[in-house]
């Protein structure tokens, strides 16, 4: 199924990465959710997927049906349903994710502050924007270096 650049897209971002057996479990019961995920009684063209075992990515294409208030209020009861079976923290906004030695690594946001200061994550370090809106910014702009993110306006001092 191909989806416009235009999509929208939600990213949750777990505190731990979920094992492949979680993975399994969650990507049969996002597929589920994603098969009969509606607007208004409208089906959206839509897929959930876990990606890199710490990402679930929410994709609706609303060329054909936009999701509404109501449906996003299901994803979020979905995702809530998630968290709390698996035990994984998945709204957390200051959780930092990025990615050293091909492995990607999440830490909250006083710890990566630290990573900052003794140089351990830097300028060049890919980092995860999971705040892209829409799937061209998703395939562009969501791992990225440091500096092109808005980790650097955050957190530029301290790169100094």
């Amino acid at each position: 199924m191909s989806f416009s650049p235009q999509s929208k897209v939600w990213v949750y971002q777990s505190d731990r990465a979920f094992t492949d057996n979680e993975v399994a479990e969650v990507q049969q019961k996002l597929g589920d959710f994603a098969a009969q995920w509606k607007a208004h009684g409208h089906q959206l063209k839509a897929k959930a997927e876990v990606l890199l075992n710490f990402f679930i990515v929410f994709t609706v294409d609303e060329s054909t049906s936009g999701a509404t208030g109501c449906s996003i209020d299901a994803s979020v009861r979905a995702v809530k349903e998630i968290e709390a079976q698996y035990s994984v923290d998945l709204f957390n906004r200051f959780n930092m994710a990025y990615i050293v030695d091909d492995k990607v690594i999440v830490t909250n946001k006083e710890d990566f502050e630290t990573l900052i200061n003794i140089k351990a994550v830097g300028s060049k370090t890919i980092v995860f924007n999971n705040m892209v809106q829409n799937l061209q910014e998703f395939e562009t702009k969501w791992k990225v270096q440091f500096e092109q993110s808005w980790h650097n306006i955050v957190f530029a001092h301290l790169l100094q």
